[in-house]
């Protein structure tokens, strides 16, 4: 759920955070103050010291918040393959930090394939790509997409290839996204 904020924190104790747009990691130390611009995903956006940083769920107690439970995990199916729609709905807790749409509304995501392992689960393949080529949150994001779907039961492995064809643009954005971006 979107939560647009601009709630006073002070880091609790030293903590790893993501630079954004940049994707350097750089430690906030405890006392420090700033303000949670975005949260969603289970992850916040925080500003601190003039610049915007990720602060990771698993980290949510540095800013006085308990890591959010995936609400988007559903039943193996009773072959031991994944739910496909868990798959969707754990990549729609992934976000771009600096937009409040999720990778799937934004349309990042080109391609969702899922096949049955011998070994017993399912290998989930996704192609996504991102709003600009240059973006330095883009393993980050990447990266997210994969732990998320990772998680999801029955999945046995996960490959996100970044592709840069065809080129991302607004009109991949869905419709109930332009209308929360205001572009309708």
């Amino acid at each position: 759920m979107y939560k647009d904020i601009d709630e006073k924190v002070i880091i609790d104790r030293d903590c790893e955070a993501t630079l954004i747009p940049f994707g350097n990691k750089i430690t906030l130390k405890k006392g420090e103050e700033g303000h949670i611009t975005q949260a969603l995903g289970g992850s916040y956006t925080v500003m601190i010291r003039g610049n915007l940083v990720r602060i990771e769920g698993k980290d949510a107690d540095v800013i006085g918040k308990t890591p959010e439970v995936e609400p988007w995990m559903k039943e193996i199916k009773p072959d031991g393959r994944v739910n496909e729609q868990s798959v969707w709905d754990a990549m729609k807790t992934c976000y771009d930090p600096e937009i409040p749409v999720n990778v799937v509304d934004l349309g990042l995501i080109y391609s969702c394939d899922i096949s049955d392992e011998e070994s017993g689960g399912s290998f989930v393949d996704i192609k996504m790509t991102l709003t600009a080529p240059g973006c330095g949150m883009g393993d980050m994001i990447a990266s997210e997409v994969k732990q998320k779907v990772a998680g999801v039961p029955g999945t046995s492995d996960v490959r996100v290839e970044l592709v840069w064809d065809p080129p991302w643009d607004r009109d991949m954005i869905t419709e109930s996204a332009r209308l929360q971006l205001g572009m309708l």
